[in-house]
């Protein structure tokens, strides 16, 4: 059985800091790119940040480039989203995602994804 388990987040005020972890199983993880999505209420699903297999290759969206880092430990079938510099306009309730094809890297749509986790709460006060 295929499982994604998000852990991490939180409230916290503007400019702290938060990591979200993301445990897979199910899947040879070091296979599958890996993405964090993000929703707010009332709005769309939306790409926060991708990661390959191997870890080598990373894409984040414009609205968290220089802020946000994406990484994985294959070891520990695990990926991460450290949060920096946090604004208000990060709150969501943040997800993470296998990517549909295994050896395949890309993709910054969320029907990209599948095996959604049931998501961590962040709050980002001002």
């Amino acid at each position: 059985q295929v499982q994604l388990v998000e852990s991490g987040g939180g409230l916290v005020q503007a400019g702290g800091s938060l990591r979200l972890s993301c445990a897979a199983s199910g899947r040879t993880f070091s296979s599958y790119t890996m993405g964090w999505f993000r929703q707010a209420p009332g709005k769309e699903r939306e790409f926060v940040a991708t990661i390959s297999g191997s870890g080598g290759l990373t894409d984040y969206a414009d609205s968290v480039k220089g802020r946000f880092t994406i990484s994985r430990d294959n070891a520990k079938n695990t990926v991460y989203l450290q949060m920096d510099s946090l604004k208000p306009e990060d709150t969501a309730v943040y997800y993470c995602g296998f990517f549909k094809r295994s050896h395949w890297y890309g993709g910054n749509r969320a029907d990209e994804y599948d095996n959604w986790g049931q998501g961590t709460q962040v709050t980002v006060s001002s």
